[in-house]
């Protein structure tokens, strides 16, 4: 088997254990609460729970993205072991870390020009650039090189639909993502937007669903309509929330019972600091293989 490193950012929302499992090299993004700088490290600094508890009392949050120092100093620790690296970076739709590890790229090639490094714009965000990077260990560990792994991803990244919904407008409305008054009404009337991202890799609102019993129905029919084989999917499903379990729970159980041919069951995953910083409390995220985007 090739020896290559297989790599992304901690913003692809999987667990550590999970990381370790399928040997899939992470860096961290940063953030900060009220403040205080932390890193976006899986939750090990500072529990989600803790985390989202917070913003829930009003803290303050900001991000920050990978620079290309840091990515230089983590992509070279590997590079000394006589290792190639293929890193998947957080989609350029919604950060600048595809720029910052390019850079990186290009300072280390100069000293490494017998080594291969590549960087793919993931075009995806959460457990859904969690699944592209499981899809790609698989590709590695059935003896695909590095350069067949890479070909893979770029042609079939925007296959990997992603589909949002919100039950709670507070933090969309803080980001600008949904205005004042939208977001006054869209409360007052128990709107829950249902949001997904779209060929560029950018999280676009697609429609206003009444009720939270109606946008999980909602965003299970999107499967339905656009995954590989429709209700005869056969490929993972995995989905993220942001403090609301029950809400992710509820929407795997529907999709275990609408697709039987799962390969396996949903996973279920937390969203992590730095999109969490972003969706608030109360965002469930579905993501699976489909149609393009």
């Amino acid at each position: 088997m090739e020896n290559f490193v297989l790599s992304c950012c901690s913003t692809a929302d999987l667990s550590k254990e999970h990381f370790i499992n399928r040997k899939i090299e992470y860096i961290c993004f940063h953030y900060e609460l009220d403040g205080k700088p932390y890193r976006d490290d899986l939750g090990e600094t500072m529990s989600l729970d803790a985390f989202y508890q917070a913003m829930a009392n009003g803290a303050e949050t900001k991000t920050s993205q990978i620079n290309a120092a840091e990515f230089e100093e983590y992509f070279e620790s590997f590079l000394q072991q006589g290792k190639d690296i293929l890193h998947v970076t957080l989609s350029s739709g919604i950060s600048g870390t595809l720029n910052s590890a390019n850079l990186a790229k290009d300072m280390l090639q100069e000293k490494y020009p017998d080594r291969k490094i590549y960087i793919i714009d993931s075009l995806s965000a959460s457990s859904g650039y969690g699944l592209l990077m499981d899809r790609l260990a698989d590709l590695r560990d059935a003896g695909k090189t590095i350069d067949e792994v890479y070909q893979w991803a770029e042609a079939n990244k925007r296959n990997l639909q992603h589909w949002f919904f919100s039950t709670d407008l507070t933090f969309y409305i803080k980001g600008g993502r949904i205005t004042k008054t939208a977001g006054f009404v869209g409360t007052v009337l128990n709107i829950c937007p249902l949001l997904y991202v779209d060929g560029e890799g950018k999280l676009i609102p697609r429609q206003k669903v009444r009720t939270k019993k109606k946008v999980i129905e909602a965003i299970v029919k999107k499967m339905e309509e656009l995954a590989e084989d429709g209700t005869d999917y056969g490929g993972k499903c995995y989905i993220s929330h942001s403090a609301c379990r029950e809400d992710a729970e509820t929407v795997a159980k529907l999709v275990e019972s609408r697709f039987p041919n799962l390969d396996g069951k949903v996973l279920i995953n937390d969203i992590g600091t730095t999109i969490g910083s972003h969706t608030g409390p109360g965002t469930v995220a579905l993501f699976f293989w489909g149609v393009e985007r």
